[in-house]
């Protein structure tokens, strides 16, 4: 079962995604909710959106969220950065975001023109994620990790390239 600390951030980038999405045609989702990227691909985010109404059966999601977050635990961290982030990219998931609870800092993945995840890049626990699959939308990321509210002048959006 995952850790009370992956729980806890799960619920922490939910319950922003959700307050910050209501009344938009996009719904964020938790695990355990199935979503069919093929008939061998069935996957369960930790926390995902999904924009497109048609994609949403009563039992499950059909095809790619918009935006896909997997908060790793040691027991899934390979297979999130590797295994998941290959079938995320080759399903077109627009934008793939990896938490790393114990390190305290989010990669990001955005899909390209070609279809792939060419780069990545790393935010800090007292930076602001501007999120690129939905627009207007920032996650403060200090609310997930539950660290200090930064003060104003550690605000400013750091972003270092990554790959």
């Amino acid at each position: 079962a995952p850790t009370t600390r992956h729980q806890n951030i799960v619920y922490n980038v939910s319950f922003i995604l959700k307050s910050k999405l209501l009344n938009k045609s996009c719904r964020p989702f938790v695990a355990p909710t199935d979503v069919v990227l093929s008939e061998y691909d069935v996957v369960q985010p930790d926390v995902f959106v999904v924009c497109d109404e048609k994609k949403i059966t009563e039992a499950n999601i059909q095809g790619a969220p918009d935006l896909i977050v997997e908060v790793l635990s040691p027991a899934t961290a390979l297979k999130d950065k590797r295994e998941k982030k290959n079938l995320y990219e080759k399903y077109g998931v627009k934008e793939y975001i990896i938490v790393d609870p114990a390190a305290q800092y989010v990669e990001r993945f955005l899909l390209e023109e070609g279809g792939l995840y060419v780069k990545s890049e790393i935010f800090g626990p007292k930076e602001v994620l501007p999120l690129v699959s939905l627009k207007e939308i920032e996650i403060p990321l200090w609310e997930i990790f539950e660290v200090e509210e930064p003060k104003d002048q550690e605000k400013k959006e750091q972003c270092i390239p990554n790959g």
